[in-house]
């Protein structure tokens, strides 16, 4: 141990030295590196995608297998792309030129920063992500609120990262986030429970190693800890839990009670931080077809199936109208789309003990734990009456739904966000799901109304907040306001490769099925899904082209990109 920790101490030294160096790097130096890493990651692309599924017991070659490209290498690649665009236009905040702005209903300003390019207009079938800012942010004063860390550069520091081990492209973005957005050098830390990316990780990020800017290790808790309170660490942001938030900041047992009570955190450093929470996903009622039906009952299987459910903002928490006729239709498609999805194995520690937790919990009874993600199982439950379901983050393949009433769409979606606000716990993502003629009936201006009072920090309608953790110009983090002594989703974002100093949420809007309606009166098995729908039959081969297009976009490339989208 005391060799392990002397090279923890040697790290973080040489960061310190070079603190002050990567905080007086010049910009057209940055654009060099994040070129260096762009074509790195390509270049172990392959692996790291194989590898990841077959950690995660999956085959390489089946489907499934493509959300370890999408949301590894290609999401770094990506984030990479967004920053050098950014960058190379930063003098004088020209990266804000031509970006479509407007007045939401509540007086704030939301910016749109997706589709940014043709490429995004071309490949995200019709997405849109804004970024909503904090009030008093105006079109007039934007750039006052942009990119200060290059309007005005501060003293190098030291970040610790600590990060979560479920999804790949955690680690890389946060510590690429650190460095671009805010001006400091990493350590970073990686999770036991995915240490195995150390070798493409550093080989994707040499040009950050290789200049003494990043240094990557691996260790358990105790590492992180040792690290979290070494006098050469400045700043410390970590993707986790709460418990092990809590940690670091007040202790354990009767010390962390003890400082508690007092106010007095053990830890005092900046610390930002993700930790998850409970997502809702709420069903606007609504004239749906059979086929709306079955394709948003696969939409919400992907919620909380993608990665086995072992996502910060799968869907824990259904919530749907007691009046709508096509309830139980949905729940029972759903079922079926849980059911006949591909099996995956439980792969993340804890799985079986919190899956216990939650069904005996909402039950009273203690069942056979599923084998393998798809044997999910739906619990109903009273709303406002389970703390168990509202408030313990399952972080596992189990799903709980419950119902309000009023058979108005306006007057639930408004009792549905008043729930998940006062009864939820978090404030990371939440995702709404509403018939395109419903929303018409409300109006666009008055459902924004409505939306602005869901207080989360990724919102998604007719999508998924896990796209907004994928979307580079996209604000990732809770909704802003939680404290230390109250965390809840943590504090502080990350991503915003826009580099908006006060953004308070993102918000993302996609069509309420990719495809033309008139296409539903074809079988619906016929139709294509998204890339990252688990019902998707190409999601391993679109992953692996959308990652090599992000590298060397080309128009050359798309044909094929088309084709496999139309057969999956």
């Amino acid at each position: 141990m005391n060799i392990e920790l002397n090279r923890l101490d040697d790290d973080l030294q040489l960061l310190t030295r070079h603190k002050q160096l990567w905080a007086q790097t010049d910009v057209a130096a940055r654009l060099a590196i994040l070129a260096r890493i762009r074509d790195a990651a390509d270049r172990v692309a392959e692996d790291w995608a194989q590898t990841a599924a077959g950690k995660k017991g999956l085959d390489a070659n089946a489907p499934q297998a493509g959300e370890e490209w999408l949301t590894g290498p290609y999401a770094v690649i990506t984030y990479c792309n967004a920053l050098i665009d950014t960058l190379s236009r930063v003098a004088g905040n020209r990266h804000l030129e031509g970006l479509p702005m407007r007045e939401l209903p509540i007086g704030q300003l939301a910016v749109r920063v997706v589709p940014h390019s043709l490429w995004d207009r071309l490949l995200l079938s019709g997405v849109r992500a804004e970024v909503w800012m904090e009030p008093g942010v105006t079109r007039a004063n934007l750039a006052q609120h942009t990119a200060a860390a290059y309007a005005h550069p501060t003293s190098g520091k030291v970040a610790l990262v600590l990060a979560a081990g479920n999804i790949a492209a955690i680690a890389p973005l946060d510590c690429l986030h650190k460095l671009f957005v805010e001006n400091e050098v990493v350590l970073l830390k990686l999770s036991p429970v995915n240490d195995y990316l150390a070798a493409f990780l550093n080989a994707a990020l040499a040009a950050l190693v290789e200049t003494g800017f990043l240094r990557i290790v691996g260790g358990d808790s105790a590492v992180g800890q040792y690290l979290a309170n070494h006098p050469l660490v400045e700043t410390i942001h970590i993707t986790g839990s709460a418990a092990a938030l809590d940690a670091i900041v007040w202790g354990t047992g009767a010390e962390a009670a003890a400082n508690r009570r007092a106010g007095t955190p053990k830890n005092k450093r900046p610390i930002t931080s993700e930790l998850g929470g409970v997502s809702p996903t709420i069903v606007v009622p609504g004239p749906w077809s059979a086929a709306d039906i079955a394709f948003q009952a696969e939409h919400v299987a992907t919620q909380k199936l993608h990665n086995a459910g072992f996502n910060c903002v799968a869907c824990q928490v259904l919530v749907l109208s007691a009046d709508w006729p096509h309830k139980t239709a949905f729940v029972r498609a759903l079922e079926a789309a849980l059911a006949t999805s591909a099996a995956r194995p439980l792969y993340y520690p804890g799985a079986e003990a919190r899956l216990t937790e939650f069904q005996s919990g909402l039950t009273g009874q203690t069942a056979a734990l599923p084998e393998s993600a798809n044997q999910c199982r739906i619990f109903p439950f009273e709303a406002g009456g389970s703390p168990i379901a509202e408030t313990f983050e399952v972080f596992a393949p189990a799903l709980a739904v419950t119902e309000l009433p009023s058979s108005d769409p306006e007057a639930f979606l408004i009792a549905a966000i008043a729930y998940a606000n006062r009864d939820l716990a978090g404030s990371l993502g939440a995702n709404i799901l509403i018939h395109p003629r419903t929303l018409r009936r409300i109006g666009q201006r008055r459902f924004d109304g409505i939306v602005a009072d869901l207080r989360y920090g990724a919102i998604a309608i007719n999508a998924w907040t896990g796209l907004a953790f994928l979307l580079p110009q996209a604000r990732w983090g809770a909704f802003p306001g939680p404290t230390l002594d109250s965390v809840q989703s943590g504090i502080g974002a990350v991503h915003n490769a826009m580099l908006f100093d006060r953004a308070e949420r993102t918000v993302v809007q996609a069509p309420f099925t990719p495809f033309p309606r008139s296409l539903l009166r074809l079988s619906f098995t016929l139709l294509p899904r998204p890339p990252w729908f688990i019902a998707n039959r190409r999601a391993n081969v679109l992953g692996r082209l959308l990652t090599r297009f992000q590298a060397r976009p080309s128009l050359a490339k798309l044909p094929a990109i088309f084709a496999n989208a139309l057969r999956g």
